[in-house]
């Protein structure tokens, strides 16, 4: 695990044990979507690990000669690319996020409809799910924003 993706993770659990205080964020005084940023992050961490862990499934199914899981497979190391860099913007509360987060809903989107194709698949449909999960927090954090 890079020290990136730790350090999101970290903060990750810190927000959803209620530990977010130890963390050098901005407070609700400062910034009233604090507390929404970092559950976003935490949503964008773990739905690139779900992806993460899909890609590999995938490929490993394309070089058992099943091609139709190529598509889906490259929907996941994009997803994943995606919901990395939007997890690490939203946890630094960065001005830049909201442009992360409109391109996280729809990756998340795309890769949930790929891998949703599969449904007998359990890899597949976790990771169909956590990014339905992923896309609908960014979705609700954008309306935030704006």
């Amino acid at each position: 695990m890079s020290y990136q993706m730790f350090s999101v993770a970290a903060m990750a659990l810190a927000v959803l044990s209620g530990g977010a205080a130890a963390f050098p964020v901005a407070n609700s005084e400062d910034n009233p979507h604090a507390a929404h940023m970092l559950k976003c992050a935490a949503m964008c961490a773990d739905c690139q690990v779900q992806c993460d862990a899909c890609f590999h499934h995938c490929a490993s199914l394309v070089t058992e000669g099943k091609k139709e899981h190529a598509i889906s497979m490259n929907c996941c190391v994009d997803c994943a690319d995606c919901c990395n860099l939007c997890a690490t913007l939203c946890a630094r509360q960065s001005a830049m996020s909201a442009h992360a987060l409109e391109c996280c809903v729809k990756c998340c989107e795309q890769c949930a409809a790929a891998c949703e194709k599969f449904p007998e698949d359990k890899q597949m449909a976790a990771c169909a799910k956590s990014c339905r999960n992923c896309a609908k927090e960014c979705a609700a954090m954008v309306k935030m924003a704006k």
